[in-house]
């Protein structure tokens, strides 16, 4: 018996040969970024059904050129009836991506967690910041001069901001897929209740429930949930220490053009994948 990537491998002693093989992923969380990615798959490692790739890959965005056996290297060795899977958020912006994912496999299934697209903007935004000293304020870059109240309207070309246009992003893999190998996981909710998004996940993937309200407690100073006991450990974990990071303050003024922006984008996704998100 051995421990490989952090999960354990069993040995078949009866042929004298290891059982775990690495395959290319049955499932992938394509999206989106600071919607919750990590947190989903760090909960999703807590079961023994699921086998997931410690780094993000950026195969289909970045490195495609490399070719499936280099992307298959990457992947953690799994057993008969066990999952593999990986996270790259870039996935779901990605104008290649849908495309190259179907030509791997038709029925790979595909996670995206979304949550508000101006609390994710700020969030993105507090990333950018953080690793580039004297960046422009939030509410510079995410406005520009324009018809718009005050001669301002809101910059949709700017990153954080068009990550958010969701329906658009989602309208390019539902070229190529149906929407029964879509799972959108409620990024507020994977924080306020884990464990009820975590079975509608299970469910999805076709696994067991057994990641549970057990396995979490929400940590008031980070402001989300950490796990209890992950596999392997004794002591709670929480994500890193850039998960809860400080964000800026914006003018409501400037959070109202953003209501406003978003309020088309959101609705046509809500009517695509069949949910309200209750996004204001």
């Amino acid at each position: 018996m051995r421990w490989d990537d952090g999960q354990r491998v069993t040995f078949d002693a009866t042929d004298q040969d290891w059982t775990a093989t690495r395959r290319l992923p049955q499932a992938l969380i394509i999206g989106v970024k600071k919607g919750g990615t990590r947190a989903l798959l760090e909960f999703l490692r807590l079961h023994p059904d699921v086998r997931a790739a410690g780094s993000e890959p950026h195969f289909f965005d970045r490195h495609y050129s490399r070719g499936l056996d280099w992307y298959m290297s990457l992947m953690p060795k799994a057993l008969e009836g066990q999952i593999v899977m990986e996270k790259t958020p870039r996935y779901f912006v990605s104008a290649d991506s849908p495309a190259r994912v179907h030509a791997m496999s038709h029925e790979v299934k595909l996670i995206v967690v979304v949550r508000d697209p101006i609390t994710r903007a700020i969030s993105d935004y507090a990333q950018i910041a953080s690793k580039t000293p004297g960046v422009a304020s939030f509410e510079s870059l995410c406005l520009q001069n324009g018809s718009g109240v005050g001669g301002m309207e809101v910059n949709s070309q700017w990153s954080p901001l068009w990550i958010g246009l969701y329906a658009r992003h989602l309208e390019r893999w539902l070229a190529y897929f149906p929407l029964a190998q879509v799972h959108v996981v409620h990024g507020e909710r994977l924080v306020s209740d884990p464990a009820g998004e975590m079975a509608r996940v299970q469910d999805f993937l076709g696994l067991e429930r057994i990641v549970t309200d057990k396995h979490f407690y929400f940590n008031q100073t980070k402001g989300f949930p950490c796990l209890k006991k992950p596999e392997g450990s004794s002591q709670p974990h929480c994500l890193g220490l850039t998960k809860g990071r400080a964000h800026p303050q914006v003018r409501e003024e400037v959070i109202r053009s953003l209501r406003d922006f978003y309020r088309p984008h959101n609705l046509r996704f809500y009517k695509l994948v069949g949910q309200d998100f209750g996004w204001q």
